[in-house]
């Protein structure tokens, strides 16, 4: 068996554009596991490998691999920076032990790195931070370290400083050792030079050392002592108290370079193996019932525990469907049967593979700590549990945001049907944050997603990696409608109709829920006028109509029903009855109650360079937006605002024109509210209308 202190399950995340493609790159020639390195401009990066990828330039789809350091093993993780894939993000978070923010020299940090950085916190996930591209024009290590401590509100633990600024940049001083490594050859990352701190750079690295000691020794009482008594710690201790502060997410170790000219990654490589956390050193997983309440119980990290494996992650490729699995327990073995806790259904393990983004190799077997994919398991999605069949256990599941914009799509023509559907159907599977619905009024196939781009990018996976030729509607916004007012009401069900009749009466108040609460259903009926045992088919039938509002037939949020009182017949209240009553209670009250349409807000990143921070803050006010925040920076200012989502569409095409090309745009949805009075009105037109040509068809 494997010695799991010599694993490491990291990934690598950042803003889009930081650079961490081109450092996973490195990573990978430093280690061996390539000799040629690809570029992510010219579209060949190693883990950059599907069509769209290497046309955008930008990572879509979190690529697996494997690579050795210093004996040890890194199983690496490079997920996409853009704001519509953050889901991928999060899932890889939520496997990994640790992980590399990647941040720009020069743009510092940017809006997404603040999104992963929050995943990461939620995840309790153990960072080190890489400052990259300091040749860059603008690039300052000091600022942008500031900028973690003030953006991220994060403690980064400065390990090293830069020689040179900017196209000037040839190397880093280490702290610790007191040495500089420069690297006179960009094209040869294992060539560099060992030497002494440049003279004009002594007391800044003094300084600078003085603060990494104090705060390391704050995490070893007796060390500290020694150190406040005049006696400087060993590197041994001081490295054992970083690692015990880095895994205790007290600091952040910090470093800097330059992936894209072979500077400093291997000192990243070190931090990795030095202070990032194996298997062992995390909190272990909590095991949850199926609705997500925790047991008590956590998978222990240890091959002699059950097996206990979590599905992270599905993706179907020329070889068939793969499904990326964490082993949390135990060991997994070809021709093993495995448990799916969420089906109840169990499978036989046929290939597992180890990953190199999309290339594998067979393995027989995977333990604790490791990170594999499995070949054709059937009805296995992201965030299933994988356990033994004697011992049926749930991880803490997962928890994707619901889409916020819609697109309307049709195939050209018979063959695309079948073709279409097949695809959806492997689409859905890979991605939990992409849902296809089809319209029962007009028998369209309704795609929704996070994002114009998420949506983009499947509809061009559909026509060019599946062969489906589509018609594509226009994108529309996930409206929906709430109410305003309380109202207390009265609903009476009777039918008679010979033999047994049906009769519930159900008295209940309706009024505005706290935003966010989506339905919330209660009782506080007293002296039995209503059995219990119906309040379940009340909830329902009040819950089964909320999917359509009085005021356009949108799905209803926030709202709260309390049931207070009423009445039942001995011989003719049934379940059924009190859901009818419940249905019709809906039907008579709800377009009393104020209801009024609402609307996906955005929160808005926008960065531009100086002299059109005019032009977007104007074009931001006319597609209602409210400005909260501008904060200048070396090469440009950042602009924050909440902006209805329906105002956004083809927003980067006009951003480009008002910034001549240098601008550019991060959102994610923030929360829903009430659509002014003029929109309101196009929008239920719009639906009507809609809605009509739809019964005409």
């Amino acid at each position: 068996m494997t010695d799991l202190s010599k694993y490491r399950n990291i990934g690598i995340f950042a803003h889009v554009d930081a650079g961490k493609t081109t450092t996973t790159e490195r990573i990978l020639k430093l280690t061996g596991k390539i000799h040629k390195t690809g570029e992510v401009h010219d579209g060949a990066a190693t883990t950059d490998f599907m069509d769209q990828e290497q046309e955008r330039g930008i990572t879509i789809q979190s690529a697996a691999t494997t690579c050795f350091w210093k004996d040890h093993r890194l199983n690496i993780i490079d997920t996409p920076g853009h704001v519509d894939f953050t889901v991928e993000v999060y899932r890889s978070l939520k496997v990994l032990d640790g992980g590399v923010g990647v941040f720009c020299g020069s743009g510092g940090v940017e809006p997404q790195s603040e999104t992963n950085w929050r995943y990461a916190n939620d995840s309790e996930v153990s960072r080190v931070i890489f400052i990259n591209k300091l040749d860059r024009i603008g690039a300052d290590f000091l600022r942008v370290v500031g900028q973690v401590e003030s953006i991220l509100a994060a403690n980064p633990l400065v390990m090293v400083l830069p020689i040179g600024r900017e196209e000037g940049f040839i190397g880093v001083v280490d702290l610790l050792t007191r040495k500089s490594h420069v690297w006179p050859d960009p094209g040869n990352p294992e060539k560099f030079e060992i030497g002494d701190v440049p003279e004009d750079m002594v007391d800044l690295v003094e300084e600078w050392r003085e603060k990494l000691i104090e705060t390391a020794v704050e995490q070893d009482d007796d060390v500290m002592e020694a150190y406040l008594e005049g006696t400087e710690p060993s590197i041994e201790d001081i490295k054992r108290c970083i690692r015990k502060g880095t895994i205790a997410l007290d600091f952040f170790p910090t470093y800097c370079g330059s992936a894209f000219k072979d500077k400093g990654i291997q000192m990243v490589l070190d931090a990795v193996v030095d202070y990032l956390p194996s298997p062992t050193e995390v909190d272990p997983q909590e095991l949850t019932t199926e609705e997500g309440e925790p047991t008590g119980e956590v998978a222990l990290v240890s091959v002699t525990e059950p097996l206990r494996a979590l599905a992270f992650k599905i993706m179907d490729d020329r070889f068939g469907a793969l499904t990326f699995t964490r082993i949390y327990s135990g060991v997994l073995n070809k021709g093993d049967t495995i448990l799916n806790s969420f089906t109840g259904k169990t499978e036989r393990i046929g290939r597992m593979v180890e990953m190199h983004a999309n290339d594998r190799n067979e393995i027989e077997s995977a333990q604790a700590g490791d990170i594999i994919a499995i070949v054709g398991m059937k009805n296995v999605q992201t965030g299933h549990t994988l356990c033994d069949p004697k011992h049926p256990c749930t991880l803490e599941a997962m928890v994707f945001p619901e889409p916020v914009i819609s697109l309307a799509v049709a195939p050209k023509d018979k063959s695309s049907v079948e073709k279409m559907s097949i695809a959806i159907g492997k689409m859905v599977a890979e991605d939990p944050s992409f849902r296809v619905e089809t319209d029962e009024d007009s028998g369209e196939t309704i795609l929704k997603g996070m994002g114009e781009l998420h949506l983009d990018i499947k509809v061009d996976i559909l026509k060019r990696t599946y062969g489906v030729e589509l018609d594509v509607g226009a994108p529309q916004v996930a409206y929906r409608e709430t109410i305003t007012q309380l109202i207390e009401d009265s609903y009476t069900h009777k039918k008679q109709s010979g033999g047994s009749g049906q009769f519930g009466k159900i008295d209940y108040r309706i009024k505005p829920g706290e935003p966010g609460t989506g339905f919330v259903f209660s009782s506080s009926v007293v002296g039995g006028n209503v059995p219990k045992e119906f309040f379940p088919a009340i909830e329902k039938g009040f819950k089964g109509m909320m999917d359509e509002g009085p005021v356009a037939g949108f799905p209803v949020l926030d709202v709260e029903i309390e049931l207070y009182d009423g009445g039942f017949h001995s011989v003719d209240s049934s379940a059924v009855a009190f859901e009818l009553a419940a249905r019709g209670a809906y039907r008579q009250s709800m377009s009393k109650a104020g209801p009024q349409l609402i609307e996906p807000i955005m929160k808005v990143d926008v960065f531009t360079p100086e002299d059109h921070v005019g032009d977007v803050i104007g074009d931001l006010n006319r597609r209602r937006g409210m400005i909260k925040d501008q904060d200048a920076g070396p090469t440009g200012v950042r602009i924050k605002a909440d902006v209805p989502l329906s105002e956004m569409f083809g927003y980067i095409g006009s951003l480009r024109t008002m910034t001549s090309g240098r601008g550019q745009f991060s959102m994610e949805f923030a929360h829903y509210l009430p659509c002014p009075n003029t929109v309101s009105e196009e929008v239920v037109q719009a639906e009507l209308e809609r809605k009509a040509a739809n019964a005409k068809k």
